[in-house]
């Protein structure tokens, strides 16, 4: 599903008085935070005047955020980005872009169901895909993702037996 914002990290604590916000990054690395000069919160852009990375965290500071008690009052609230400001390669997406794909056995042909969840493992991460039956299948490109169509809401997968 093409999305125009996505949910990047959350807010979750406040480090010092003046008012710098802790970001658990959301499924990428606290260091690609840093290339973004503008976030949504609440739906209100906010440009960042301070960015660092510490213990796995990114660190945000931002105009009008000067003192510990107004960042306090952001604290469990998402950070948004623009979709077309991410820059990935060629290929690469968004877990909550692939939610709501329908997913294809490009074997066959048929509709196997839609992907409803996105989850991490050590290995890789793992789709499950809903339809008559449930399929967990790894995101493994080339052995098991076979072709993503986000133009046509597609997502094309290898079906080993005993998946």
């Amino acid at each position: 599903m093409k999305l125009e914002k996505i949910r990047i990290g959350r807010i979750v604590g406040v480090h010092g008085i003046r008012g710098e916000l802790k970001v658990q990054p959301r499924n990428v690395d606290p260091a690609f935070l840093g290339r973004f000069q503008t976030f949504y919160l609440d739906g209100k852009a906010l440009a960042p005047s301070g960015f660092r990375v510490h213990k796995g965290l990114a660190m945000l500071k931002f105009s009008g955020v000067e003192e510990r008690e107004a960042a306090q009052a952001l604290r469990e609230k998402d950070l948004y980005i623009l979709r077309e400001e991410a820059e990935l390669p060629a290929g690469e997406y968004f877990d909550d872009e692939l939610l709501g794909l329908d997913v294809y056995d490009a074997e066959t042909g048929a509709c196997v169901g839609e992907l409803v969840r996105v989850e991490d493992y050590p290995a890789s991460k793992v789709y499950t895909v809903r339809g008559v039956r449930e399929y967990l299948i790894p995101a493994v490109k080339d052995a098991f993702i076979l072709g993503i169509d986000m133009d046509e809401n597609r997502m094309d997968v290898r079906i080993w037996e005993g998946l």
